[in-house]
């Protein structure tokens, strides 16, 4: 889905300010209704009536960054690969850290880079938008994986709620061996996939293992309440 995320986590949805959101805009993209509302300071994406994440807390996505650099192997200026824009926080932390080379960030959904270009979100990503290593590209991750001749020493994904818990039945892909297969073709030798879950999963260590990923492990992100965020990582051999 290349768009959609639920980094702040599910129990989100019902944490907040009190009072009704307020719906800022609304729009029919090729993938349904996207809705941007702001529920007190936050701001809120919601997809054909599905709540999929808000500006409360940017934990996860820093940590999907940070802990996909650091378990690269020293080299100079690494290539990024951001996968989903959401609400900026994984670009924002990438851009501020001048140990990346090139960024890289694909998402699917054109209402949402629409609100991070001169919308609501601008804020919080205008600064990243501007640097000169940054690029953004409008498609579907799972295609652009398959598709392009470009590659990268890290690819931070974090499309929806995890490979168990899929908010878009496209979105499966990313996770079948097929996609997997994507994502190496991608990754430089020894480089590292990281990807956002909202819940861990021994079944998808397991897939990529079957991959041929090594150096697989899950670390946990805490959360207010409920399970752990998790970011699963392995790196390619090579």
């Amino acid at each position: 889905m290349a768009a959609m995320t639920s980094s702040a986590s599910a129990t989100s949805a019902h944490v907040g300010p009190p009072g009704s959101p307020v719906v800022l805009d609304r729009r029919e993209g090729p993938y349904g209704e996207v809705v941007l509302r702001r529920h007190g300071e936050l701001l809120q994406i919601i997809a054909n009536g599905c709540f999929l994440m808000d500006t409360s807390d940017g934990r996860s996505e820093r940590l999907l960054v940070d802990a996909a650099r650091q378990a690269l192997d020293g080299r100079s200026e690494p290539a990024v690969l951001i996968g989903g824009l959401g609400v900026g926080f994984s670009l924002a932390h990438a851009a501020q850290d001048p140990r990346w080379g090139r960024i890289t960030v694909v998402e699917r959904e054109p209402a949402i880079v629409g609100w991070h270009r001169d919308g609501p979100l601008s804020p919080l990503s205008a600064r990243a938008f501007d640097d000169p290593r940054t690029t953004i590209v409008q498609n579907d991750l799972v295609t652009y994986v398959n598709e392009t001749s470009d590659t990268f020493d890290a690819l931070c994904l974090d499309i929806d709620n995890g490979p168990g818990w899929t908010v878009d039945e496209g979105n499966q892909g990313l996770y079948s061996p097929a996609g997997l297969a994507g994502c190496a073709r991608v990754l430089r030798p020894g480089g590292v996939l990281a990807v956002w879950s909202a819940q861990p999963s021994a079944e998808f260590e397991g897939s990529l293992r079957n991959a041929g990923f090594q150096r697989v492990r899950t670390e946990e992100i805490p959360v207010a309440r409920g399970v752990p965020d998790v970011v699963h990582l392995a790196v390619r051999p090579g």
